[in-house]
């Protein structure tokens, strides 16, 4: 018995590792890093990466982390996960207005297409998710793999799809730790991988 304990302690805590591992907005920082690296020279792969993280995980995170504070305050449990589907709309909200404002930046600084595109896949990919949530509860860690790895793929070729290598763990500590269906989780993957791909499309043509 101990021992069966012993292995769900440690499968449950490896669940949550991978789920704070593949937030959306922390796992877009490689992403970035690996495409900006390969488009740029050194000082301009700094800068431009800096403000990805900016745009995509820093400021979204710290004004998530913020509302969470001031709900806690007022007695409401709440995590990052922010389990409660109606209670993710205002988040959504701040972060598909970070990730619009990180797409004008890049396009005003000429940063490479591809990272540009990535960043607008974010705003999009998000504000699609943000009606959705208004009647179910989609997978935005799924979403928020399947979107980066269509764009290295692109970038990179089939070596991008390595990206994509996390994703099935992904979905199964979403659905382990009961944040999630498995139809959220597929479905979150599923629109992640066609809304970028027709972005890609319709942005490059």
């Amino acid at each position: 018995m101990t021992g069966h304990f012993i292995k769900d302690d440690f499968k449950k805590q490896f669940a949550v590792f991978i789920s704070y591992v593949a937030y959306a907005p922390i796992i877009s920082i490689p992403a970035f890093a690996i495409i900006n690296y390969y488009f740029l020279n050194f000082h301009d792969f700094i800068v431009i990466t800096i403000l990805c993280a900016i745009f995509t995980c820093i400021l979204p995170v710290l004004f998530v982390l913020r509302w969470i504070e001031g709900k806690r305050h007022r007695g409401q449990k709440m995590d990052m996960d922010i389990p409660e589907r109606k209670d993710r709309n205002y988040p959504l909200i701040i972060v598909i207005l970070s990730y619009f404002i990180g797409t004008a930046v890049l396009y005003t600084l000429n940063a490479p297409v591809m990272t540009t595109i990535l960043m607008f896949s974010y705003f999009l990919n998000t504000l699609i998710v943000f009606f959705i949530n208004l009647y179910w509860k989609i997978s935005i860690h799924a979403m928020g793999v399947a979107g980066p790895t269509v764009v290295l793929i692109y970038t990179f070729g089939p070596v991008g799809a390595i990206f994509a290598a996390v994703l099935p763990i992904v979905m199964w500590s979403r659905v382990y730790l009961k944040r999630h269906t498995v139809g959220q989780v597929i479905t979150g993957a599923l629109l992640g991988f066609i809304l970028t791909i027709l972005q890609i499309h319709f942005l490059i043509n």
